[in-house]
């Protein structure tokens, strides 16, 4: 992509009422533009980290059988009804509204009620279990308080996972099997070394259930870590009880509390659900059972903003290369003609490069490179040339060193 052709500019300073810094750098970099407290619009560069991280989840969730499909935002009142939550006083945060003939209408939160009903058209033996369905769906959630940025928001974009299985056992081998996807995902992006299975309360479905939280000092949670077992315990669960059922020491455990941000959420549903709404197999015996249900959940455009709030420094975002907009930002200093080639021929390896072909001063040029954050930076240039090559830096490094065209075409193909 050329610069010059992006509609977006980059900001010196983010709005006065934004407090939280991945709101603040994504607005400035010219990721997102905030339309109003807890919503946000993703621009050109911020869609493209969307979709990277999009991908990493897809590909790691079709490689163990799950199929990606999307349901409707709109929901009818009585698929919720059978449950209880369409009710304010149990779900506090729908968004509701109404057809023109009166009929009301609710924008998901979640989706374990329509998925169950529409699993009712397509299971009815033990033959068609297990089955695992996901997709990635915009909620929407009234919070009395939209804060953090990205992190929490009213309008959202969610990977919500479901699997439907013949009992408790089966349900409990998917379960476990999602502990080491969630934990292959958040590593492919780049978070994986901050990022602890944390146990809490499990509420009305198990008697505890599971998160991932991320280490930050943006995070809303506090949790104990034990580093040996790569585990943690959210402190508001934290209990002797909890640590005997699943065998910590607590002499091992770190105690320093510190702050984290929950980057996806695993839950065991059994049979609330296709209790509720009708969800029934046949076993081999003829005999009519509840399908057992799990869901798993990740905020996508949190993903994007605890890697912001982990991966910058005082000029700006340095995004792990798994989830960068572009792998290369190209940056001309008055020499077009020979970026554009450079440009053309990376582009025809299949490089992603953001190629800044700007009438702009170089200081300006550079500044937005690092406030942009794209992995590598590659200026070419009248010095550059004479030198042999042009300047090759890392956005996390300081120093840069000068490569030869053919090296640098090799190096990135």
């Amino acid at each position: 992509m050329k610069q010059s052709k992006l509609f977006t500019k980059t900001q010196k300073f983010a709005p006065k009422d934004e407090v939280s810094k991945n709101a603040q750098l994504l607005i400035r970099a010219g990721f997102v533009h905030k339309e109003m407290a807890g919503v946000y619009s993703f621009l050109p560069l911020g869609l493209r980290v969307i979709e990277k991280i999009k991908n990493i989840i897809r590909e790691e969730l079709n490689a163990i059988g799950a199929v990606e499909m999307e349901m409707t935002a709109l929901q009818k009142s009585e698929t919720w009804e059978k449950t209880g939550r369409w009710d304010d006083k149990i779900v506090d945060d729908w968004f509701k509204t109404n057809l023109k003939n009166g009929t009301e209408l609710g924008l998901a939160f979640t989706h374990e009620e329509p998925l169950t009903n529409i699993m009712k058209s397509y299971i009815s033996s033990h033959k068609d279990l297990p089955k695992y369905a996901y997709q990635f769906q915009t909620k929407f959630r009234n919070e009395l308080r939209a804060k953090s940025g990205v992190l929490r928001g009213r309008e959202f974009l969610m990977k919500d996972l479901y699997n439907f299985s013949l009992n408790k056992k089966q349900h409990e081998e998917f379960y476990e099997k999602m502990k080491e996807v969630y934990m292959r995902i958040f590593t492919r992006i780049g978070i994986g070394d901050r990022t602890f299975l944390t146990m809490s309360s499990g509420g009305s479905f198990s008697k505890y259930s599971f998160e991932f939280q991320t280490v930050t000092d943006a995070g809303e949670d506090i949790i104990v870590l034990d580093k040996e077992k790569r585990v943690s315990i959210n402190k508001s669960d934290f209990s002797e009880e909890l640590l005997k059922d699943f065998g910590i020491d607590k002499d091992k455990m770190n105690f320093k509390e510190v702050k984290a941000a929950e980057v996806g959420d695993i839950y065991t549903l059994g049979e609330k659900y296709s209790k509720a709404l009708g969800l029934t197999y046949k076993d081999e015996n003829g005999e009519e059972k509840n399908v057992y249900m799990g869901s798993y959940g990740i905020g996508v455009p949190r993903i994007m903003g605890v890697v912001t709030e982990i991966f910058n420094d005082e000029k700006g975002i340095i995004w792990p290369e798994s989830v960068a907009p572009f792998r290369v930002h190209l940056i001309s200093l008055n020499k077009n003609e020979e970026a554009e080639k450079i440009y053309n021929d990376l582009t025809g390896k299949g490089v992603e490069v953001f190629y800044d072909d700007r009438n702009a001063r170089p200081g300006e040029k550079f500044a937005d490179s690092d406030l942009i954050g794209i992995p590598y930076r590659v200026v070419v240039s009248e010095k550059s040339l004479e030198k042999g090559g042009v300047e090759v830096k890392k956005r996390d490094r300081e120093e840069s060193k000068i490569v030869k065209v053919e090296e640098l075409l090799k190096n990135f193909a």
